[in-house]
């Protein structure tokens, strides 16, 4: 259970890190695509730790309850084993989500589709003003408007 938690701290560190609104790491996004996988690697070795570490309790627990020859405390099946089940459930679903989510290409794959500029760096300006509009203007006044 250790391991677990020392995984998970890990994981938060990396995914924390691997994200693309922090400032950790640069602009280098493929770079944080690659530690936020591995953040999504050390959720799934902790989900697998507890869920390894919780059932072995489970088991003990029930070895214990049905031995007849057991003459210690009996314990049950909790509430705290529930949620050790639950808690590994969702730390390695958030593994694998992150893991399949990590951007590993490059920027060399973008495709450009045919409504997409090529690139932005254009800037357009208006269009000059034609003679007809300057003269409508003083033709009506300042006041006259609708």
């Amino acid at each position: 259970m250790i391991a677990a938690v020392v995984l998970g701290t890990s994981g938060i560190l990396a995914t924390l890190v691997g994200m693309k609104c922090s400032k950790i790491g640069g602009e280098n996004y493929n770079l944080k695509g690659k530690i936020a996988g591995m953040g999504g690697v050390f959720f799934l070795l902790q989900g697998m730790c507890s869920m390894i570490s919780v059932s072995w309790y489970a088991a003990n627990i029930t070895q214990e309850f049905f031995n007849p020859e057991f003459e210690g405390i009996k314990y049950e099946i909790g509430n705290g084993l529930y949620i050790g089940w639950c808690s590994a459930t969702l730390a390695i679903c958030g593994g694998s989500c992150l893991v399949f989510a990590c951007r590993l290409g490059t920027n060399e794959n973008k495709v450009l589709y045919h409504d997409q500029p090529p690139d932005r760096g254009t800037v357009y300006s208006a269009a000059p003003e034609s003679h007809h509009s300057a003269t409508t203007l003083n033709q009506y006044g300042r006041k006259a408007y609708v």
